[in-house]
């Protein structure tokens, strides 16, 4: 009996969500509404997303315009923003709060390409962990006698293409994230 490896694929295939989710909300010069996601509002005592106090709209492709469904919260949303890593004071005219995005330097692309290449190592290693927990779980079984020598030696074989096939789309994904930044 072959070692299923549907669970290892699933394990593998969350890690590269995870790792594109984390690339979404990169600041790469462009309006994207993601770069707010992790951004919090105190809305009533309860910290809230952005996006569940206000509709945030793409004015342009440097421009993010915020607009909250009740006004009372624009501050709270301006503050949030001026208190997250995002680095960008919005302009806030009373009604709806503005977000520029500068162009990005040469030097700030480069550090972005550095900081995705660690989050790609990362998700890397986190795939290669899934692949030894597998094969763990395969000599178990054939410690176990529930596999023959050739059932384990197919599914190392197999749990190895798996991890090829994960570690190539991490690679796949972080190149097109560099080739979007350094296009900007």
């Amino acid at each position: 009996m072959k070692l299923d490896t549907k669970e290892y694929s699933a394990k593998m295939q969350k890690s590269i969500d995870v790792y594109e989710s984390e690339l979404s909300t990169m600041r790469a010069g462009r309006a994207n509404p993601e770069v707010l996601a992790k951004i919090q509002v105190d809305y009533y005592g309860t910290p809230t997303a952005i996006t569940a106090v206000a509709s945030v709209s793409v004015a342009d492709a440097r421009t993010l315009v915020i607009q909250p469904w009740d006004a009372s919260t624009l501050k709270g949303i301006e503050r949030a923003i001026l208190a997250s890593d995002l680095g960008i004071t919005p302009l806030n005219d009373g009604r709806v709060l503005r977000i520029v995005f500068p162009t990005l330097t040469e030097e700030r692309r480069r550090e972005m390409t550095r900081q995705i290449a660690k989050t790609g190592e990362a998700t890397k290693v986190a795939v290669r962990n899934i692949r030894r927990d597998a094969n763990d779980k395969a000599k178990l079984m054939k410690k176990n006698g529930e596999m023959t020598e050739d059932e384990l030696k197919a599914s190392d074989k197999s749990i190895q293409e798996l991890t090829d096939k994960f570690i190539a789309e991490v690679d796949k994904v972080t190149d097109a994230k560099n080739k979007e930044i350094m296009e900007i």
